[in-house]
């Protein structure tokens, strides 16, 4: 990988990686786009640090409070009821699906979850689902002439039954194309949350799994063999983190004002354009997996 690759893959993904349109999907069609090799599930798991950091750093004072109301539970059981300390438990609570799913399907997030077929129907199936789930927040939110307005959930109701699904939800991401903050925004909307509060509880229940996911691919990065080596990963990563640091604020704003339509037809856009190329044979199922590696790889039929 040159550096330039890095840059750019950089850049994508800290532009991506809060919107609810898929990260690892567009590292993949970068890559694509410029006939570049597959980066990889490894390294687009160290870049999340990148932008994970960013997460961390926005929601600081946040997660100082969660951190601290969490370990004083552990000493009183007293504090256990405390909005901050019960967001630290089930925070842990949320991260157990992918934790669990992400070791168990290793070899497929690795090879099979990559073809460009399945993520071009992951970017078109969650959009549309992404879109029901925000028309029925628009629809409780703004009420109607015989509908009176319904009041929706905020994290301070968050459950332990709903946590899990959160959960489950963010494991969906495991599948390139899904989207990390995409499944469980959609997950917290049909759960009846706020479009703040279920961004919110996505982004800090994405902390643990991706630090540990990326933490678990570092000695992936330089291995013989693999085109990614470490200064370029390193610096697609501090790239990621600025870009990041930048969109979370933005996309922090947007979500409580504006609906997620937009990034719903996008979505639907690029699934379908993408789909078109693969069945006009202008793109390969598996493009970029095989570059400079000397494997052919062919699609299944």
């Amino acid at each position: 990988m040159s550096w330039f690759e890095s840059l750019i893959l950089g850049l994508v993904q800290g532009l991506t990686e809060f919107l609810p349109i898929s990260s690892s999907a567009h590292l993949r069609l970068t890559a694509v786009a410029f006939d570049w090799e597959d980066p990889g599930p490894a390294f687009t798991a160290v870049t999340q640090i990148g932008t994970e950091t960013a997460i961390i750093i926005y929601f600081r004072k946040d997660i100082a409070r969660i951190v601290g109301a969490w370990f004083r539970s552990l000493r009183d059981k007293a504090a256990r009821s405390h909005p901050d300390a019960r967001m630290g438990w089930l925070v842990i609570v949320g991260s157990i699906p992918i934790g669990v799913l992400g070791l168990t399907l290793q070899d497929a997030i690795d090879g099979p979850f990559r073809d460009l077929r399945l993520i071009a129907v992951n970017l078109i199936v969650l959009g549309i689902i992404l879109g029901v789930a925000d028309r029925l927040a628009l629809r409780d939110a703004t009420g109607g002439k015989h509908r009176a307005v319904k009041p929706r959930k905020t994290l301070e109701q968050l459950s332990v039954k709903d946590g899990l699904i959160f959960g489950f939800c963010q494991a969906m991401a495991l599948v390139p194309g899904v989207s990390r903050s995409g499944a469980t925004i959609t997950g917290g909307l049909f759960l009846g949350y706020t479009r703040e509060a279920a961004a919110r509880y996505s982004f800090l229940l994405a902390i643990p799994a991706v630090l540990a996911s990326g933490g678990y691919e570092l000695t992936s990065i330089g291995e013989e063999g693999s085109h990614v080596s470490w200064g370029p990963t390193i610096l697609a990563t501090v790239v990621s983190f600025l870009v990041g640091f930048a969109v979370i604020a933005w996309f922090m704003k947007w979500v409580s004002t504006r609906t997620f339509m937009p990034f719903v037809w996008y979505r639907i856009v690029v699934g379908v354009a993408l789909l078109v190329l693969i069945w006009f044979g202008a793109v390969e199922p598996h493009a970029g997996e095989d570059v400079g590696t000397g494997d052919e790889i062919t699609s299944e039929e």
